[in-house]
């Protein structure tokens, strides 16, 4: 698929990345969203948390929202959007991954960039309740990375899937990582590391046989949290192993279902093995869209919709 021009025109005082990229993670705030919560039980005996907001008439047609690192159904990139599909008729289910809807997680394990056995569990969930016809998922972030690495890697999709929205997706894992812990990105490296170091923290005295004080004090970096953490506990031999296997650059040229990157040029989060252009090309379902502004998720907008937000739902319109 030829590569979209973009439309996107920010404010004049969010063309710089960190300003869009702060401003959107800590200042915006969306009102008059009602969401209700349901359990989902795991095949492992682990639970996932959704947040379900629905259309003001029944609707046959859901969007499945997938955060961030370290994010959670709350945060304003989510009920933004949960807000603008369901003033134009489309329900929403919120995901919370594992431990991210204020409730530890039972297992040593949590949620990853890769996991998208937990994205398969939710639309399982969602199929078993018959009540939408018509399954759309956007993923932001680390949870763009996840819907896309699920639609590429799979050839028995259900029917039911329509469409995939990715914003601000790393598609390749190391060079993320790599970008992050780039000088420019130091305070956002350090404030993902505190969170997460925070939550693991109850799991050493949990599971003292898989975690130890020493292993817990050796984290130093992200790079060193996926090392000591998040490879071990989902079953991949270290970080290198983790990001290569868990990226979705390698799984592109699978996806047969139609599929909306957007992923602006000044993201200081991403590498440029991110920005898929020539598997975009390749691939008439793969829609790439690479707006020269927006930094890391911060497509602001006018109304307090953002630009992502509505090339969503104009994308799902489209379908």
């Amino acid at each position: 698929m030829p590569i979209i021009q973009s439309t996107y025109k920010p404010p004049f005082w969010a063309k710089k990345s960190f300003v869009s990229t702060v401003f959107s993670g800590l200042a915006r705030t969306v009102n008059g969203l009602e969401q209700i919560r349901e359990r989902i039980e795991l095949p492992d005996g682990d639970f996932i948390d959704v947040d379900w907001s629905y259309a003001k008439q029944r609707s046959k047609k859901v969007i499945i929202l997938l955060h961030g690192l370290e994010g959670h159904a709350q945060r304003p990139y989510i009920t933004g959007t949960a807000k603008l599909f369901n003033e134009n008729g489309v329900d929403a289910c919120a995901v919370n991954f594992r431990g991210c809807s204020g409730e530890p997680n039972r297992l040593f394990r949590s949620y990853h960039s890769g996991a998208t056995e937990d994205l398969e569990s939710v639309i399982s969930h969602i199929l078993e309740k018959d009540q939408h016809k018509e399954i759309y998922v956007k993923g932001i972030s680390l949870g763009a990375n996840m819907a896309l690495k699920y639609v590429g890697e799979r050839d028995d999709l259900p029917k039911e899937l329509k469409g995939i929205i990715a914003v601000s997706s790393p598609c390749y894992l190391k060079g993320s990582c790599d970008a992050l812990m780039h000088l420019k990105n130091r305070h956002y490296a350090i404030r993902f590391l505190a969170h997460l170091k925070t939550k693991l923290k109850p799991k050493l005295k949990q599971f003292p046989k898989d975690i130890s004080t020493a292993d817990f004090n050796a984290i130093k970096t992200l790079a060193d949290f996926d090392d000591v953490y998040t490879s071990k506990a989902h079953g991949f031999r270290d970080a290198l192993d983790y990001y290569e296997q868990a990226s979705s650059l390698q799984y592109l040229s699978n996806i047969n279902i139609p599929t909306l990157i957007i992923n602006a040029l000044n993201d200081s989060f991403l590498s440029a093995e991110c920005y898929p252009v020539r598997e975009a090309k390749q691939n008439p379902n793969l829609h790439l869209e690479m707006p020269k502004y927006g930094g890391h998720v911060g497509f602001i907008d006018k109304g307090n919709v953002y630009y992502n937000e509505q090339r969503a739902l104009d994308f799902v319109n489209q379908l």
